[in-house]
């Protein structure tokens, strides 16, 4: 597998870190790109991180590409990337949350591929000093190892209609779906199970952004909605219950997905069941051939 930092720069510590607890998973971890590169808010120039991105994904030898972390500026890469070339490449995991969202629907758009939007090595959850979060790590080791799929991930209420849906998943981090739509990597729901989750962004700005994708037409046909954490964010469930109340669809909240401790991963663009009675988001995804 390798690591790439395709948006804001890393703390070379922490990647180490979370590179040695991936290595003792019996990953064959190899660096892609220049890690150590940094340009203000971003690890080095659009071009580089392109680059480094590009060529971990078309590399033969690599069947996983593992984002550093997110932060700023995956959108940028978006245009610059051969997808052509990537889609020739076959399908790979990708990894990573947060601004990594940006990508997580450009694949889904130009390569149609499922994704894992999950904790990154250089996170907090990953990387820190006094090692991994437990059950982070160990979800994430069931997601990478044991088909793709492991146990239900558990909220902690309900706030729409109560039902079971069974539908691929999409979505991600608030911030990033807002900012996408317009573009040819907006979110379209349609039939699809979304998820929902941001950090540091105080309720009226959540109204905003979610205002943002409903009038975009963003989450038409929605069949249901997943919220995991909002870290920083004060109580936003009161608006984003209200928010998404017109769809008339199942809400479950609370889940340890998004950028709080333990940060569990999800599958986009594979099916998921989402059951308001256990609260619950159950992944679905198989490999379709290879896994790391």
């Amino acid at each position: 597998m390798a690591l790439v930092t395709p948006s804001g720069p890393v703390d070379p510590v922490r990647l180490a870190r979370g590179r040695r607890v991936l290595e003792g998973l019996g990953l064959d971890v190899v660096l892609s790109g220049d890690l150590d590169a940094r340009q203000g808010y971003l690890a080095g120039p659009d071009s580089v991180r392109a680059a480094g991105l590009q060529e971990a994904w078309c590399d033969p030898r690599v069947s996983a590409v593992i984002c550093a972390r997110g932060g700023y500026g995956v959108t940028r890469l978006l245009g610059l990337l051969d997808w052509d070339a990537m889609a020739a490449a076959g399908p790979k995991i990708l990894l990573g949350s947060s601004d990594i969202t940006a990508l997580h629907r450009a694949f889904a758009e130009r390569l149609g591929v499922a994704t894992l939007f999950g904790p990154m090595p250089a996170s907090a959850t990953m990387g820190d000093e006094e090692g991994p979060e437990p059950a982070t790590l160990a979800h994430l080791t069931g997601t990478l190892f044991d088909g793709g799929a492991v146990g239900p991930v558990t909220g902690t209420a309900s706030l729409g209609p109560s039902g079971r849906v069974e539908a691929p998943v999409t979505g991600g981090n608030l911030t990033l779906l807002a900012a996408l739509c317009g573009t040819p990597y907006a979110m379209r729901a349609q039939g699809q199970i979304v998820l929902l989750e941001d950090v540091s962004e105080e309720p009226y700005r959540i109204d905003r952004m979610l205002t943002q994708l409903i009038q975009a037409g963003c989450l038409d046909g929605a069949l249901g909605f997943v919220l995991g954490s909002w870290v920083d964010c004060g109580d936003p469930l009161p608006v984003v219950a209200e928010r998404l109340s017109g769809f008339g669809m199942p809400v479950i909240a609370g889940l340890p997905i998004g950028h709080g401790s333990p940060q569990f991963g999800v599958w986009l663009g594979a099916d998921g069941v989402i059951d308001t009675k256990s609260c619950s988001l159950t992944g679905m995804f198989r490999y379709p051939d290879k896994a790391p």
